[in-house]
Protein backbone atom coordinates (compact mmCIF):
# COMPACT_ATOMS: atom_id res chain seq x y z
CA UNK A 1 0.00 0.00 0.00
CA UNK A 2 0.97 3.36 -0.83
CA UNK A 3 0.07 6.99 -1.12
CA UNK A 4 0.28 9.57 -3.61
CA UNK A 5 2.87 12.07 -3.62
CA UNK A 6 2.45 15.32 -5.36
CA UNK A 7 4.16 18.32 -6.13
CA UNK A 8 4.42 21.71 -6.08
CA UNK A 9 5.95 25.27 -5.78
CA UNK A 10 6.91 27.82 -3.20
CA UNK A 11 7.70 31.35 -3.79
CA UNK A 12 10.20 33.16 -2.41
CA UNK A 13 12.46 36.24 -2.16
CA UNK A 14 14.93 34.52 -3.31
CA UNK A 15 13.14 32.12 -6.25
CA UNK A 16 11.03 29.09 -6.36
CA UNK A 17 11.40 25.88 -4.13
CA UNK A 18 10.28 22.25 -5.44
CA UNK A 19 8.50 20.46 -2.81
CA UNK A 20 6.69 16.98 -2.71
CA UNK A 21 3.99 16.53 -0.49
CA UNK A 22 1.54 13.34 0.49
CA UNK A 23 0.05 11.55 3.42
CA UNK A 24 -1.56 12.71 6.70
CA UNK A 25 -0.86 13.09 10.14
CA UNK A 26 2.30 13.87 11.96
CA UNK A 27 4.06 15.62 9.67
CA UNK A 28 7.70 14.92 8.73
CA UNK A 29 10.05 16.51 6.61
CA UNK A 30 12.96 14.90 4.63
CA UNK A 31 15.76 16.69 3.26
CA UNK A 32 18.11 15.41 0.84
CA UNK A 33 21.77 15.12 0.13
CA UNK A 34 24.23 16.82 -2.36
CA UNK A 35 23.95 16.96 -5.25
CA UNK A 36 20.55 14.87 -5.00
CA UNK A 37 16.99 16.25 -5.09
CA UNK A 38 14.15 15.30 -3.13
CA UNK A 39 13.89 12.15 -5.87
CA UNK A 40 16.11 10.76 -3.17
CA UNK A 41 12.89 9.95 -1.17
CA UNK A 42 11.07 8.78 -3.81
CA UNK A 43 10.74 5.29 -2.92
CA UNK A 44 10.40 6.15 0.85
CA UNK A 45 7.61 8.77 0.41
CA UNK A 46 4.91 6.67 -0.94
CA UNK A 47 5.12 4.51 2.32
CA UNK A 48 5.89 6.58 4.70
CA UNK A 49 2.90 8.81 3.74
CA UNK A 50 0.61 5.96 4.44
CA UNK A 51 1.43 6.54 8.38
CA UNK A 52 2.76 9.96 8.13
CA UNK A 53 2.34 13.69 6.12
CA UNK A 54 5.58 13.86 4.26
CA UNK A 55 6.73 16.65 2.84
CA UNK A 56 9.92 16.67 0.78
CA UNK A 57 11.93 20.20 -0.88
CA UNK A 58 14.48 19.90 -3.58
CA UNK A 59 17.13 22.24 -1.72
CA UNK A 60 17.92 25.53 -3.80
CA UNK A 61 20.80 25.36 -6.34
CA UNK A 62 19.67 21.26 -6.87
CA UNK A 63 16.82 19.51 -8.85
CA UNK A 64 13.92 21.78 -10.00
CA UNK A 65 14.20 24.67 -7.41
CA UNK A 66 15.91 27.87 -8.38
CA UNK A 67 19.51 28.38 -7.60
CA UNK A 68 19.70 30.83 -5.22
CA UNK A 69 21.32 34.52 -5.45
CA UNK A 70 24.31 33.92 -3.77
CA UNK A 71 26.34 31.16 -2.03
CA UNK A 72 23.64 30.05 0.78
CA UNK A 73 24.61 29.09 4.09
CA UNK A 74 23.22 26.15 6.26
CA UNK A 75 21.36 28.52 8.15
CA UNK A 76 19.71 30.37 5.25
CA UNK A 77 18.64 27.02 3.91
CA UNK A 78 17.12 26.33 7.77
CA UNK A 79 15.65 29.60 6.82
CA UNK A 80 13.87 28.33 3.67
CA UNK A 81 12.36 24.97 5.31
CA UNK A 82 10.53 26.96 8.06
CA UNK A 83 9.56 28.96 5.45
CA UNK A 84 7.86 25.60 3.59
CA UNK A 85 6.55 25.14 6.76
CA UNK A 86 5.11 28.26 7.40
CA UNK A 87 3.18 27.88 4.13
CA UNK A 88 2.15 24.95 4.78
CA UNK A 89 0.77 26.07 8.41
CA UNK A 90 3.29 23.59 10.25
CA UNK A 91 3.77 24.78 13.68
CA UNK A 92 5.89 21.61 14.88
CA UNK A 93 7.41 18.66 12.65
CA UNK A 94 10.23 15.95 13.09
CA UNK A 95 13.09 16.24 10.56
CA UNK A 96 14.62 13.51 8.50
CA UNK A 97 18.14 14.80 6.74
CA UNK A 98 20.60 12.79 4.76
CA UNK A 99 23.75 14.02 4.46
CA UNK A 100 23.72 17.37 3.69
CA UNK A 101 20.24 17.67 4.63
CA UNK A 102 21.04 16.31 8.40
CA UNK A 103 23.78 19.46 8.89
CA UNK A 104 20.54 21.83 7.95
CA UNK A 105 18.11 19.40 10.07
CA UNK A 106 20.31 19.64 12.87
CA UNK A 107 20.86 23.57 12.18
CA UNK A 108 17.04 23.76 12.50
CA UNK A 109 17.16 22.32 15.75
CA UNK A 110 19.62 24.06 16.76
CA UNK A 111 18.11 27.74 15.92
CA UNK A 112 13.78 26.53 15.68
CA UNK A 113 13.95 24.20 18.81
CA UNK A 114 9.78 24.98 19.29
CA UNK A 115 9.54 23.98 15.68
CA UNK A 116 11.47 20.56 15.54
CA UNK A 117 9.89 17.08 17.56
CA UNK A 118 12.36 14.84 16.69
CA UNK A 119 14.93 14.88 14.25
CA UNK A 120 17.02 12.15 12.32
CA UNK A 121 20.51 12.38 10.93
CA UNK A 122 20.81 9.93 8.57
CA UNK A 123 25.01 9.14 6.93
CA UNK A 124 25.67 12.51 8.87
CA UNK A 125 29.88 12.52 8.59
CA UNK A 126 32.09 15.03 10.26
CA UNK A 127 34.85 16.61 8.10
CA UNK A 128 38.35 17.69 8.97
CA UNK A 129 39.65 20.91 7.71
CA UNK A 130 41.54 19.59 4.61
CA UNK A 131 38.30 17.70 3.74
CA UNK A 132 36.59 20.60 3.93
CA UNK A 133 39.09 22.42 1.66
CA UNK A 134 38.57 19.59 -0.34
CA UNK A 135 34.77 20.25 -0.62
CA UNK A 136 34.88 23.50 -1.17
CA UNK A 137 37.15 23.61 -3.93
CA UNK A 138 35.01 20.72 -5.64
CA UNK A 139 32.05 22.25 -5.25
CA UNK A 140 32.86 25.63 -6.17
CA UNK A 141 34.01 24.99 -9.28
CA UNK A 142 31.27 22.80 -9.74
CA UNK A 143 30.78 20.22 -13.09
CA UNK A 144 31.45 21.53 -16.26
CA UNK A 145 29.99 20.63 -20.00
CA UNK A 146 33.02 19.40 -22.44
CA UNK A 147 32.35 19.71 -25.74
CA UNK A 148 32.59 16.15 -26.56
CA UNK A 149 29.96 15.32 -24.03
CA UNK A 150 32.69 13.09 -21.72
CA UNK A 151 31.13 14.57 -18.69
CA UNK A 152 27.70 12.54 -18.93
CA UNK A 153 30.54 9.23 -18.91
CA UNK A 154 32.28 10.86 -16.57
CA UNK A 155 29.22 11.10 -14.47
CA UNK A 156 28.00 7.80 -15.23
CA UNK A 157 30.84 6.03 -14.15
CA UNK A 158 31.12 8.20 -10.80
CA UNK A 159 29.09 6.42 -8.45
CA UNK A 160 27.83 3.21 -11.07
CA UNK A 161 29.67 0.81 -9.05
CA UNK A 162 28.08 1.70 -5.61
CA UNK A 163 24.67 2.48 -6.66
CA UNK A 164 24.32 -0.66 -8.38
CA UNK A 165 21.26 -0.44 -10.81
CA UNK A 166 21.24 1.76 -14.20
CA UNK A 167 17.51 3.07 -13.32
CA UNK A 168 19.12 4.48 -9.72
CA UNK A 169 22.16 6.00 -10.88
CA UNK A 170 20.74 7.05 -14.20
CA UNK A 171 18.43 9.25 -11.56
CA UNK A 172 21.39 10.06 -9.78
CA UNK A 173 23.19 11.56 -13.28
CA UNK A 174 19.94 13.70 -13.94
CA UNK A 175 20.21 15.71 -10.41
CA UNK A 176 24.30 16.24 -11.31
CA UNK A 177 23.50 17.28 -14.67
CA UNK A 178 20.84 20.35 -13.11
CA UNK A 179 24.14 21.66 -11.31
CA UNK A 180 26.10 22.05 -14.17
CA UNK A 181 27.72 25.42 -14.77
CA UNK A 182 27.48 26.66 -11.76
CA UNK A 183 28.92 26.25 -8.19
CA UNK A 184 27.32 23.69 -5.80
CA UNK A 185 25.54 25.60 -3.26
CA UNK A 186 24.32 23.06 -0.53
CA UNK A 187 27.32 21.49 -0.87
CA UNK A 188 29.73 24.88 -0.06
CA UNK A 189 27.15 25.62 2.40
CA UNK A 190 27.65 22.14 4.55
CA UNK A 191 31.76 22.76 3.67
CA UNK A 192 31.64 26.58 5.49
CA UNK A 193 29.35 25.21 8.24
CA UNK A 194 30.92 21.74 9.70
CA UNK A 195 33.68 22.39 11.67
CA UNK A 196 31.27 24.71 13.57
CA UNK A 197 28.51 21.71 13.43
CA UNK A 198 29.58 20.33 16.70
CA UNK A 199 29.11 23.55 18.91
CA UNK A 200 25.98 24.25 17.10
CA UNK A 201 24.79 20.68 17.19
CA UNK A 202 25.25 20.65 21.05
CA UNK A 203 22.33 22.87 21.25
CA UNK A 204 20.32 20.47 20.09
CA UNK A 205 17.29 19.04 22.62
CA UNK A 206 14.50 17.30 20.93
CA UNK A 207 15.24 13.07 20.77
CA UNK A 208 17.36 12.52 17.86
CA UNK A 209 18.44 9.26 16.35
CA UNK A 210 21.73 8.89 14.17
CA UNK A 211 21.01 6.68 11.45
CA UNK A 212 23.82 5.25 9.42
CA UNK A 213 24.73 2.70 6.75
CA UNK A 214 27.15 0.04 7.76
CA UNK A 215 28.55 0.83 4.30
CA UNK A 216 27.96 4.45 4.13
CA UNK A 217 31.52 5.68 4.51
CA UNK A 218 33.00 3.51 1.70
CA UNK A 219 32.69 5.89 -1.40
CA UNK A 220 33.12 9.31 0.58
CA UNK A 221 37.05 7.36 2.39
CA UNK A 222 37.84 6.40 -1.27
CA UNK A 223 37.74 9.42 -2.69
CA UNK A 224 39.49 11.36 0.52
CA UNK A 225 36.46 13.22 1.80
CA UNK A 226 36.19 11.39 5.12
CA UNK A 227 37.69 9.76 8.15
CA UNK A 228 36.51 6.86 9.83
CA UNK A 229 38.33 8.15 13.08
CA UNK A 230 35.80 11.58 12.33
CA UNK A 231 32.73 10.12 12.92
CA UNK A 232 32.22 9.93 16.63
CA UNK A 233 31.12 13.23 17.13
CA UNK A 234 27.24 13.22 16.92
CA UNK A 235 27.17 10.68 19.57
CA UNK A 236 29.67 13.20 21.48
CA UNK A 237 27.48 16.37 21.21
CA UNK A 238 23.76 15.42 20.99
CA UNK A 239 22.46 14.01 24.41
CA UNK A 240 19.37 12.89 23.63
CA UNK A 241 21.01 10.50 20.72
CA UNK A 242 20.09 7.20 19.90
CA UNK A 243 22.39 5.06 17.10
CA UNK A 244 21.15 2.03 14.54
CA UNK A 245 23.77 1.07 11.70
CA UNK A 246 21.39 -0.39 8.58
CA UNK A 247 23.45 -3.66 7.45
CA UNK A 248 24.26 -3.41 4.11
CA UNK A 249 23.46 0.10 4.02
CA UNK A 250 25.12 2.34 1.47
CA UNK A 251 25.54 6.16 1.23
CA UNK A 252 22.17 5.62 -1.35
CA UNK A 253 20.10 3.24 1.28
CA UNK A 254 17.14 5.46 1.32
CA UNK A 255 16.45 4.70 -2.86
CA UNK A 256 17.70 0.88 -2.31
CA UNK A 257 16.32 0.11 1.49
CA UNK A 258 13.59 1.96 1.60
CA UNK A 259 11.20 -0.41 3.95
CA UNK A 260 14.66 -1.18 5.51
CA UNK A 261 14.57 2.48 6.57
CA UNK A 262 10.79 2.55 7.08
CA UNK A 263 10.88 0.55 9.38
CA UNK A 264 13.86 2.01 11.55
CA UNK A 265 12.46 5.77 11.02
CA UNK A 266 8.88 4.86 12.03
CA UNK A 267 9.84 2.59 15.41
CA UNK A 268 12.23 5.95 16.73
CA UNK A 269 8.98 8.45 15.75
CA UNK A 270 6.52 6.30 17.09
CA UNK A 271 7.93 4.08 20.13
CA UNK A 272 10.30 6.83 21.17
Amino acid sequence: MSQRINRAFLDTEDGQILYRIGGEGEPILLLHMTPRSSDEFRELMPILATKKLVIAMDLMGLGDSDRPPRVYSVADYAKSAIALLDELGIKKTSIFGSVTGGYIAGEMAATYPQRVEKLILCNVYGFDKKETDNILKRYSQGFQVKEDGSHLMERWLARVSYVGTGELNHRCVLDDLKTFNSPVYPGLAVANYCLSAPERFRLIKCPTLILSGEKGLEPLEKVGLAKAENQLWLREVISDSQRVEIEGGTLWMINQMPEEVLKVVTDFLENQ
